[in-house]
């Protein structure tokens, strides 16, 4: 499934899908292990109180990065999906890295791989994704998303995390047992889905 393909799908298949997706930005690389699903019908959403000056940018083209500031600390890097005019998006929790473990390691100052990407600030840190890669497109740079090249990973689905609003909904996606995800799965969802479908 290409880029193109993945970006005209509903925000929770898009979600299941990019996992597995490579992330690459200025000359570090990581697999893409986790994301969780975002659509304006639902209140954690930040296009679900409409085009804003911040959050025009969901409803604009599929494959634009949506990069915002969280608690004023983190930069969170997220994939614009759907057609244009409706608000959604995936947010990348978890990266495996993958190319230019030394360059994440000298920007997150740390030494581990699996302490490296395993949360959405810390792989922007890691890869240098800034507030600048705000509504930038994702198929030709600075930040470039690649497709597997292999079959898709079996998945593991849960409810979002650190959210207040919607949080019943299972839209968080991990590729099963990897060491690199985010937080640890619930207990009871912790097996592995067989396929996507």
């Amino acid at each position: 499934m290409t880029l193109d393909d993945v970006l005209a799908l509903p925000v929770v298949e898009a979600a299941r899908a990019l996992v597995g997706f490579t992330a690459v930005h200025e000359g570090a690389a990581g697999l893409i292990v986790e994301t969780e699903a975002y659509h304006e019908r639902e209140p954690a959403c930040h296009a679900h109180v409409g085009a804003t000056a911040r959050t025009h940018i969901l409803f604009g083209r599929p494959g634009t990065a949506y990069v915002y500031r969280s608690y004023g600390i983190h930069a969170l890097f997220n994939v614009v999906v759907e057609p244009p005019g409706v608000g959604a998006a995936v947010l990348i929790r978890a990266l495996e890295p993958v190319d230019g473990l030394e360059a994440m390691r000298a920007r997150r100052g740390r030494e581990e791989p699996k302490d490296l990407c395993s949360g959405p600030g810390k792989l922007t840190q890691a890869l240098g994704i800034g507030l600048e890669r705000n509504g930038t497109d994702l198929r030709d740079g600075p930040v470039v998303l690649l497709p597997p090249e292999g079959p898709p990973p079996a998945l593991v689905t849960s409810t979002r995390v650190g959210i207040t609003k919607a949080p019943e909904l299972p839209w968080r996606f991990s590729a099963a047992g990897s060491r690199y995800v985010s937080k640890p799965w619930p207990t009871g969802l912790d097996a592995p889905h067989p396929t996507r479908a």
